[in-house]
């Protein structure tokens, strides 16, 4: 064993440990538990691979009393972890997922995306736009529970932290490629978004550990705290966000708060043609909903969805 074996080069405790050997220790997200039919809500799953040469795979969700002669919309899920923990695998987000899908009432795909640091952003965009071409692929008309049950004239994205990111740039590459591919709207809840500059109430702090993680997530040609990856204000492309209704969740307690906020106002000031509404739960923390699905709460915010 290496000397320095246990010396540690980056702690983001509470999710990822990372050591001078080169060893990986992840502190959560690393459970597996089975697709399967939840008994609380009635909701069934199933786990599908969409490139197994590469490791990106999804977990198919469908509402208990789903029936093939009334289409149900779809939501593309994208979980959160700061790009580094988490997969749809876990029992967080198998929970979440459930419960989403049980209030809703859509059919919901929750991609697994490769991880950083071993793969380094763009891969976890790569892997759910990946994903989304795949959803609207011949491919996927041969999977039943998308051929039968979903209207793809009704597919949302949706995530939460990180995967909220996710979903707003791959609707900003919707909207940017020309391609098949249509969003009938967008939903991220405490978006993982950042800029160099602070803005209204952001701890110095808390911004250190976020601007931090941004780098270790993106380290090679690193775009800065102000790329567009990160800072959406940044992006000349956002005026032509790939769908005409956003909602975004933000909590009162969360670090990330006033990021949701100046993301409607980058939106609105843009020149993007469509609806965005913003939501302050009371009394939260970043990403309530994740964390206690069947609260008061976060029953309401997944009712909204999509």
């Amino acid at each position: 064993m290496a000397e320095n074996s246990d010396e540690i080069l980056y702690d983001f405790t509470p999710m990822l440990k990372t050591y001078k050997d080169g060893r990986i220790e992840r502190l959560t997200g690393h459970e597996f538990v089975p697709a399967s039919l939840d008994p609380a809500t009635g909701v069934k799953s199933k786990d599908v691979q969409i490139s197994p040469g590469i490791g990106v795979a999804a977990r198919i969700y469908l509402p208990g009393d789903a029936n093939p002669a009334t289409k149900l919309p779809l939501v593309v899920y994208f979980h959160g972890g700061g790009f580094v923990v988490e997969s749809p695998f876990s029992p967080l987000y198998h929970k979440h997922l459930n419960h989403l899908v049980a209030e809703s009432n859509a059919v919901a795909v929750s991609v697994d995306y490769r991880l950083a640091p071993e793969h380094p952003l763009p891969t976890a965009y790569e892997d759910s736009w990946l994903t989304l071409k795949w959803i609207f692929s011949g491919e996927a008309q041969n999977e039943e529970w998308i051929r039968d049950y979903v209207d793809l004239g009704r597919v949302y994205l949706g995530g939460d932290s990180a995967g909220g990111n996710i979903a707003h740039h791959l609707a900003i590459r919707v909207g940017s490629e020309q391609t098949y591919i249509k969003l009938r709207g967008i939903f991220l809840n405490c978006p993982f978004f950042g800029g160099s500059d602070p803005i209204g109430g952001e701890m110095a702090l808390v911004k250190t550990i976020v601007d931090n993680l941004w780098v270790f997530v993106h380290p090679k040609e690193f775009p800065g705290h102000d790329g567009p990856w990160i800072n959406p204000a940044k992006d000349p492309r956002v005026s032509g966000l790939g769908c005409r209704r956003v909602l975004v969740y933000v909590a009162e307690k969360d670090y990330l708060k006033d990021r949701g906020w100046y993301y409607k106002e980058t939106l609105e000031k843009s020149g993007w043609f469509g609806e965005i509404e913003v939501v302050e739960v009371e009394g939260e923390e970043h990403v309530f909903s994740v964390f206690s699905p069947d609260g008061e709460n976060a029953h309401k915010l997944l009712q909204e969805i999509p």
